[in-house]
C-alpha cells in the first residue's frame, strides 16, 4: 500500500467518525446544526481523499475530470438552490428529491460491476441489490415529491390487478438480478433489473395515500441509505459502506417510530394507504352538533389572561407560512408572563420533523418544543391550547374503535381547560374523517388563514390587553 493509499484510508476514517457523531448530535435539536456541520465536513473530507485517490491512480482521463467537474458544477448550483429558494412548505418533496437523486447515483455506481467483464460473486451480489434497491428508490421518491406537490393525486391510486402486478415486477427483478449474480445475461439482464425495479418504485407508491407520506420518506431515504452502502461494497470504498448503513438504520428505526405513532403497521402502510389530503369543506362532529365560532377579540382576552398556553401546529401552520406570525404572538403573550410551550406530534406536517424545523426557522427556542408524552402531560395543566392547522392529530375518535385513526397516539387538547382551533374551514384532514374535538363545548372555532389569524390575535392582544 502506497503512502497515498494510507493517507486515504486514514481520510475516510476520520471522515466516517463524523458521520458517526455528526449523526449522534442530530439526535437533540440543540446540537442538530452542529451535527450537520460535522457531517458536511466529513462528506467533503470524503469527497477531496477519493480526487487525490483518482489523481493519484492515474486512471481518469482529462474528459473524465471535466465530466466530474461539471457534474460537481451542477450538483453544487442545484443544491444551494434548493436549499435556499425553496419554502419551508415544499421542504418534504425537496428530501423526497434528494433521496430520488441518491438511490439514482448509487444505482450507477454499481453498474459496471455488472458489466462484463464480471466481477466475483462477492461483488455481483451487493452491485446487483444496489441497482434493485436504487433504482426503486430512484421512481419512489419521484412519484412522492410528485404526490406532495399536487402533481400526482396525494390520494392512493390503485388499480385492479395492482398488487398481482407489483409482484410480477419483483419476481421478475430477482430473476434479473440472480442472472446477472451467476455471471450472465450483461447488458440484458441490467436492463432488466433497472426497468423492472423502477417500474416496480412506482407501483409501490402509488396506491400510498397523502396520510403516509412521513412513513414513506422515511422508508425512501432508508432504502436510499441501503443503495450507498451496497455501492460501498461492490466498490470496496469504505467510507460508503459507513455513511450508507448510517443513514439506512437511522431512517429504518425513524420508519419503525413513524408507522408506531399512526399506529399502522409498515406492511399496511405499503399495501395501501388512506387520506387524500386536508379537506376544504364538509361537516365535522356528529350530525347537528353545534360548533362554536369566536371572533379574534374573544381569543385574545382568553390567551392574554391565561397563565399557560400550550400551541399545536400543524400543515396549516406550514401551509400559510404562518410560523413568523405564530412566533410574534408567543412572543407578546410571554411578555406579559404567560407560560407558552409547543406540542409537536410525531407525524404533524409532511415529513418527520418538519414542524420542529418550522419552528426553529422562526427562532422559537427549542426548549420551549414538547414531543407526544411531555406535551401530553402538560395540556390537562393548560388554560388555552392554541390549534393552529392541525387535525388528524388532535381528534379524539382516535380512543374510540372502529375507525381509520383507532389507536394512534394523539395530542390530548381535548384535557385543556379550553381549546382554541384556529382553521380556514371546517374540513376533514388527511384520514377523510371529522374531528370530533370541534363539537367539543369547550372548543372554540376561529375561522381564518393561519397567518392572518394569527396577525389579528397579535394585535387584538396589544390592543385589548396591553
Amino acid at each position: 500500500m502506497s503512502a497515498v493509499e494510507t493517507v486515504v484510508r486514514l481520510a475516510y476514517l476520520a471522515a466516517a467518525t463524523c458521520f458517526v457523531l455528526g449523526l449522534h448530535l442530530m439526535n437533540a435539536p440543540a446540537t442538530a446544526r452542529r451535527g450537520n456541520h460535522l457531517s458536511i465536513a466529513g462528506m467533503t473530507v470524503a469527497v477531496a481523499a477519493t480526487l487525490v485517490l483518482l489523481a493519484d491512480s492515474g486512471g481518469t482521463t482529462p474528459t473524465g475530470w471535466t465530466v466530474l467537474a461539471a457534474g460537481a458544477a451542477v450538483g453544487t448550483v442545484a443544491g444551494l438552490w434548493g436549499a435556499r429558494s425553496v419554502p419551508m412548505t415544499a421542504m418534504p418533496q425537496l428530501v423526497s428529491l434528494f433521496n430520488a437523486v441518491g438511490g439514482g447515483a448509487a444505482a450507477l455506481v454499481a453498474v459496471p460491476e455488472l458489466l462484463p467483464p464480471a466481477e466475483a460473486a462477492s461483488v455481483r451480489v451487493p452491485a446487483a441489490l444496489d441497482v434493485a434497491i436504487g433504482a426503486v428508490t430512484f421512481a419512489g421518491s419521484l412519484v412522492a415529491a410528485g404526490k406532495l406537490a399536487g402533481v400526482v393525486p396525494g390520494r392512493p391510486v390503485v388499480f385492479p390487478g395492482a398488487r398481482l402486478a407489483g409482484g410480477a415486477l419483483a419476481v421478475a427483478a430477482a430473476v434479473a438480478g440472480g442472472v446477472l449474480i451467476y455471471g450472465y445475461g450483461g447488458g440484458a439482464a441490467l436492463a432488466v433489473l433497472a426497468g423492472t425495479a423502477l417500474v416496480f418504485g412506482v407501483a409501490l407508491v402509488l396506491p400510498i395515500g397523502g396520510a403516509d407520506m412521513p412513513v414513506v420518506i422515511s422508508l425512501l431515504n432508508a432504502c436510499t441509505g441501503t443503495a450507498v452502502a451496497m455501492a460501498g461494497l461492490a466498490t470496496g470504498n469504505s467510507v460508503l459502506v459507513v455513511a450508507g448503513a448510517l443513514v439506512g438504520a437511522s431512517g429504518a428505526i425513524l420508519t419503525g417510530l413513524m408507522a408506531a405513532a399512526m399506529n399502522r403497521s409498515l406492511g399496511a402502510i405499503l399495501l395501501g394507504g388512506y387520506g387524500t389530503g386536508d379537506g376544504t369543506g364538509g361537516p365535522a362532529g356528529p350530525a347537528g352538533a353545534a360548533v362554536r365560532a369566536v371572533s379574534a377579540d374573544d381569543v385574545a382576552i382568553q390567551l392574554g389572561y391565561a397563565r399557560r398556553v400550550v400551541v399545536v401546529p400543524g400543515y396549516g401552520l406550514a401551509a400559510a407560512q404562518a410560523q413568523y406570525a405564530l412566533h410574534e404572538l408567543a412572543s407578546v403573550l410571554a411578555a406579559r408572563g404567560t407560560e407558552v410551550t409547543y406540542a409537536i406530534h410525531p407525524v404533524a406536517g409532511r415529513m418527520p420533523g418538519h414542524m420542529n424545523v418550522l419552528l426553529a426557522e422562526a427562532n422559537v427556542p427549542y426548549p420551549d418544543m414538547r414531543e407526544l408524552d411531555a406535551a401530553n402531560a402538560e395540556l390537562p395543566l393548560a388554560d388555552v391550547a392554541l390549534v393552529v392547522g392541525a387535525n388528524d392529530v388532535t381528534n379524539p375518535a382516535a380512543r374510540r374503535p372502529g375507525n381509520a385513526i383507532s389507536g394512534m397516539p394523539i395530542l390530548d387538547v381535548d384535557r385543556a381547560a379550553a381549546v382554541i382551533v384556529l382553521k380556514r374551514s371546517m374540513g376533514h384532514g388527511y384520514a377523510g374523517l371529522d374531528n370530533e374535538l370541534y363539537t367539543d363545548p369547550k372548543t372554540g372555532m376561529l375561522f381564518a388563514d393561519a397567518r392572518a389569524g394569527l396577525t389579528a390575535l397579535t394585535a387584538a392582544v396589544k390592543t385589548l390587553v396591553g
